[in-house]
């Protein structure tokens, strides 16, 4: 295969404050993730879809998701880990196993609104660079904070991204990136290192420039019960345009 999306749904999403993980959650009566893997199951660009879930969900992911909905792609369905890299690695290494690939996307399972023209500007970004992350320019001025609260900076608006995903990176590439990782990880927390995305790993384990691709503003991730809302909108808008 030639480009596999890995789609992480192991989160518990607190900041939802629902008994119903965010990942599960109905909108217009089919789960987020439901969409989420649609996008990627009707894209010709992608070969084959990893999904990662917590460990007591992998039933239900298969019998009320997967072959419900006849998502073929899912070629592997396995469990995630503690932290986000822990689940990233946990896919990596099912695609390993299967004979490996080309080119990885690593996606948000709560991220619902990836389009096929976004992906074509990653595909076509990762074989110029290698490595490139779906973003979009801040529309905010943003500033930068000490411990206390105090502005330090305010950093020039036209260089601040909001980072998104796909993050998408050769395979090699990243399989190294998370091996590098691994060999480090007992030091992390005594070194005040927080790994908060794939892009971090590549560029902190490997040196690599990470290159940031258009992404959308409607490319959101389903954190707060606000973002429901916002995403019932988009979909019924998509539904309305067709």
């Amino acid at each position: 295969m030639e480009n596999v999306a890995i789609v992480l749904a192991a989160g518990s999403g607190k900041r939802m404050n629902s008994a119903v993980k965010k990942q599960y959650i109905e909108i217009e009566d089919k789960p987020v993730l439901y969409y989420t893997l649609t996008a990627f199951e009707h894209s010709a660009l992608i070969d084959g879809i990893v999904l990662v879930v917590g460990a007591d969900d992998i039933d239900y992911c298969r019998q009320e998701i997967v072959n419900r909905y006849g998502f073929a792609k899912v070629c592997e369905i396995v469990v995630g880990g503690k932290e986000r890299y822990h689940s990233v690695r946990a896919g990596l290494r099912a695609i390993e196993m299967a004979g490996g690939c080309k080119n990885v996307l690593i996606h948000d399972g709560a991220r619902p609104f990836v389009d096929d023209a976004m992906l074509e500007r990653l595909l076509e970004g990762v074989r110029s660079h290698g490595a490139c992350i779906a973003a979009v320019k801040s529309k905010d001025t943003v500033k930068i904070a000490d411990d206390a609260d105090y502005v330090v900076s305010t950093p020039n608006r036209g260089n601040v991204w909001n980072v998104q995903t796909p993050q998408v990176f050769d395979f090699t590439l990243i399989c190294d990136a998370h091996a590098a990782l691994e060999r480090e990880e007992a030091t992390l927390k005594e070194r005040n290192v927080e790994v908060t995305d794939d892009a971090m790993v590549v560029e902190t384990w490997t040196g690599h420039k990470v290159k940031l691709i258009e992404g959308s503003y409607q490319n959101i991730k389903i954190t707060t019960p606000e973002d429901i809302g916002i995403a019932k909108s988009i979909i019924m808008q998509g539904e309305a345009n067709c």
